[in-house]
C-alpha cells in the first residue's frame, strides 16, 4: 500500500474508532488536512481537539506535534494519534494539556 492510501486509510480507521467511542467530529472537509481542517477531529469535555492522523512506520513525533499545533492554529487542543502496522494507537499530546485535561480545566 502506497504512503498516501496508507495516511486515508489510517485516518478513516482513527474515524471509525472515535465516532464508536461517540467523539468524532466529520465535515466536508474531512481527510485533507491543513490549518484550522484536522485530519480528524472531536469535542470532549467541552474542548476541541485537532487531531493530526499519522500511520506510517516511522514517525518523527516532534515534527507531526509542530505540524498539529500549527494547524489547530490556537483553535483547539492539538493531538498526534499514531499507529504502525500491527500496533495499537497512540495518542500524544503536550504535557501542559494533558495536565488541565486530567485536572478539570476547562481553558486547555
Amino acid at each position: 500500500m502506497n504512503a498516501k492510501r496508507k495516511g486515508s486509510a489510517g485516518e478513516r480507521e482513527l474515524c471509525d474508532l472515535l465516532q464508536q467511542a461517540g467523539l468524532a467530529h466529520r465535515n466536508d472537509q474531512m481527510y485533507k488536512g491543513g490549518v484550522d481542517n484536522p485530519d480528524v477531529s472531536f469535542q470532549a469535555g467541552g474542548q476541541m481537539f485537532h487531531v493530526e492522523c499519522k500511520r506510517c512506520e516511522k514517525l518523527s513525533l516532534y515534527d507531526a506535534m509542530e505540524q498539529a499545533e500549527h494547524d489547530a492554529n490556537g483553535h483547539a487542543v492539538p493531538v498526534v494519534i499514531h499507529r504502525r502496522s500491527r500496533k495499537p494507537w497512540l495518542c500524544v499530546m503536550l504535557l501542559e494539556d494533558w495536565l488541565k485535561l486530567v485536572g478539570g480545566q476547562t481553558d486547555v
